[in-house]
């Protein structure tokens, strides 16, 4: 009777391995471009498929795509800060990006 019941339960989505996600995303149906997705994606998918909803209330969820693009868009203005001769601007620039890489780090 206790094996019976393990095979029943799933593991919670979070643990899971983004192959494992893939795997029940596709048994699920419903979800398109389930091989093109991450781990965070996969999950999201999958909760509104289901219907689940999270009531917890983070402070602030970054993307580490969004974050990255912003990264990208500091530089070139830490660039062309530095081909004008701008060293204050370029230096408040490239504080920026460390920060955000920080963040990256942090929302990884």
């Amino acid at each position: 009777m206790g094996k019976k019941e393990k095979e029943k339960k799933e593991k919670p989505l979070d643990k899971m391995t983004a192959k494992e996600l893939r795997e029940l995303a596709l048994s699920i149906g419903g979800i398109v471009g389930v091989h093109g997705m991450n781990k965070v994606e996969l999950i999201a998918a999958i909760k509104e498929e289901r219907g689940i909803v999270d009531d917890q209330a983070k402070k602030k969820s970054f993307d580490v795509r969004q974050l990255k693009a912003k990264i990208q868009e500091t530089r070139e203005k830490h660039l062309k800060a530095l081909e004008e001769g701008n060293t204050k601007l370029a230096d408040s620039f490239r504080r920026r990006i460390s920060n955000l890489k920080k963040k990256t780090r942090r929302a990884a």
